[in-house]
């Protein structure tokens, strides 16, 4: 059991023998002590003073007095108006810190016997990934990583979307001004040819539209009749009737930007175990249409539409199939549900999408409960915000996007001129010294996307995001590095720092208090994020640890100490920290340096 299980138990059985009034320990709970005050735990009076009949400072002393006669863990307790504050034994901690430091799979919670599949990514075939893109990836790998830790089943997949009138745009401009052109003879990477030509398109589509409206037609007609536009409609019924030498060409477009995206998600750390592919399930759902007609689920309007009536959700009228039978997204996005399930008979399905579709998520959750779906209960919406760039908005068609993999180059060189001036690669060959570039530069981009709330819309600073000071990627990976030296040099001198060296230690510094409170949540921080779909939960954790490390480190000499068991001690401390920190970053897609 843990600390605060004991304290919350001891509460509860204080509440029943003082005030003979029955509180579950289950109902109440404990917050970590504010600095200014003396305590690790703090119990708030106030919601139960009708029970206590006393006044809030009368009632926490009843109560403390209590907690130190009977729970073995307490030590003292000080009262602040309805505050009471809790001090737990230093004896207790050094046992918290033995089980911790003796654990196996540390950061790995009990098997669920779940299964969850996560789809992110999600890409268009007609454009490279960019920094919207990244913080997508960077949240559906490292929600993915938190829920296997909290012991899911995870299969992450990718829908790619393959198909429609965005990707024929590129494959028309591709024909009008390609001349042939591939990766290999343009030295452009697969994905960025295919963005090339999409640009093209809408800067030739543009013109053409700037030409009608000066004869006359509306801006309205003109875009309808624009001829580029034409031909990508004209292209697009022809890939949809299997038109073989359309088809040849849309396999041969999509050949090169996967072999793109592919190196982009290497570099990224980024993988998955599934893809889904819009050109597969874009004819999904038609099936599940007729199913919810039968239910009584959906309606059919007198020209042959079937809707959705979702008023009683709080919602409106929804479109799920055209008069003319052709689908709407919902119609395949439920088909997709379906299909997941068959493949996978999952009982989670996680979609990492951006807060613009929130209201259609909304809708096909609500569909899907409906139609009485085993998964209805576990479909998620991981919405997030938008990317800004102090630049502004980004914008696809007009080649004003940043790219993802220019971007993860531009952080991995300044990784490199940041580290330079700093004098942190030392003794460094080349490879060695690129390789630790590139692992800063990736981590000061991941930590700075996922420390953010994801619901929240952020601004993205690149130079921020490298500094070794602050909340940021660099100041974990740094810290790490500090520790991994410090246990080097414990080797070279050979001090033990296992769990015996340190066998009967008599008491802890305040600060050494505070590493193994943190220490202690790390599980629970883990299960947190899990619970509320957020990285940036674990990431703000890993800081706060990293920045308590270094105030220990500060304060208490380590090698100088002069009792033996006080400085094994304060390695293994050390030890366990450097070991907490390499778990949690992994769990956010981040390496961390042995040294630096």
């Amino acid at each position: 059991m843990t600390i605060q299980k004991q304290i919350l138990q001891a509460i509860s059985q204080a509440f029943a023998a003082t005030f003979d009034h029955r509180v579950d320990a289950e109902s109440i709970a404990l917050q970590p002590t504010r600095k200014e005050f003396e305590g690790n735990y703090t119990f708030v009076m106030f919601p139960f003073l009708k029970f206590t009949r006393m006044k809030p400072e009368e009632s926490g002393e009843k109560i403390g007095q209590y907690l130190v006669e009977n729970c073995e863990v307490v030590s003292g307790y000080n009262v602040v108006k309805g505050f009471l504050n809790i001090s737990v034994d230093e004896q207790s901690w050094l046992d918290v810190f033995q089980k911790l430091y003796k654990k196996e799979n540390l950061g790995q919670l009990p098997a669920k016997g779940e299964k969850v599949m996560v789809e992110f990514s999600s890409p268009n075939t007609n454009k490279p990934l960019h920094l919207g893109h990244l913080r997508n990836n960077f949240l559906g790998f490292s929600i993915s990583e938190i829920l296997a830790a909290n012991g899911y089943e995870v299969i992450k997949a990718n829908l790619v979307n393959d198909r429609g009138i965005h990707i024929c745009k590129s494959m028309v401009a591709y024909q009008h001004f390609g001349d042939g052109e591939t990766p290999e003879y343009g030295g452009l990477k697969g994905d960025h040819l295919a963005g090339k030509y999409y640009v093209l398109f809408d800067k030739a589509y543009k013109k053409e539209i700037q030409e009608l409206i000066e004869k006359g037609l509306s801006e309205d007609e003109a875009k309808k009749q624009a001829p580029l536009m034409l031909e990508a409609q004209e292209m697009l019924r022809k890939w949809e009737a299997g038109d073989e030498a359309t088809v040849s060409l849309w396999k041969t477009m999509n050949s090169w930007v996967y072999k793109g995206f592919d190196a982009t998600y290497t570099k990224m750390g980024v993988s998955f175990d599934q893809y889904y592919y819009e050109s597969d399930t874009y004819l999904l759902g038609k099936d599940i249409v007729e199913e919810g007609l039968e239910k009584g689920v959906f309606f059919k309007k007198e020209n042959g539409s079937v809707w959705a009536d979702l008023t009683d959700e709080g919602l409106d009228e929804k479109l799920v199939l055209r008069g003319d039978g052709t689908s709407v997204y919902i119609t395949q996005d439920m088909g997709t549900a379906d299909l997941k399930y068959d493949d996978y008979k999952i009982n989670k399905s996680v979609y990492v999408v951006g807060n613009e579709q929130d209201y259609h998520f909304d809708v096909l959750f609500k569909i899907m409960k409906k139609l009485g779906r085993p998964y209805g209960e576990g479909l998620y919406h991981l919405s997030y915000g938008m990317v800004d760039l102090p630049t502004g908005k980004m914008k696809s068609r007009e080649g004003t996007v940043v790219d993802a993999d220019d971007l993860i180059q531009e952080m991995i060189d300044t990784a490199a001129s940041h580290t330079k001036e700093l004098g942190k690669i030392e003794g460094f060959t080349e490879e060695q010294a690129a390789a630790l570039y590139e692992m800063l530069g990736l981590g000061a981009l991941k930590y700075f996307l996922l420390k953010v709330d994801p619901k929240k819309r952020m601004l993205f600073n690149p130079q921020e995001s490298i500094e070794f000071q602050g909340n940021t990627g660099p100041f974990i990976q740094y810290s790490h590095a500090r520790i991994a030296a410090i246990l080097r040099k414990a080797d070279q001198i050979e001090l033990s720092y296992q769990s015996e060296a340190f066998e009967g230690l008599g008491q802890v510094e305040k600060a050494e208090k505070e590493l193994i409170i943190l220490l202690n949540d790390f599980e629970k921080k883990i299960s947190q994020s899990g619970e509320e779909y957020s990285p940036s939960i674990l990431a703000q954790y890993l800081f706060d640890l990293a920045k308590e490390y270094n105030r220990f480190y500060a304060e208490l000499p380590i090698f100088s100490e002069s009792d033996e068991k006080v400085r094994s001690f304060r390695v293994a401390l050390s030890a366990q920290v450097a070991k907490t920190l390499s778990v949690g970053m992994k769990l956010l897609g981040i390496k961390v340096p042995e040294r630096m």
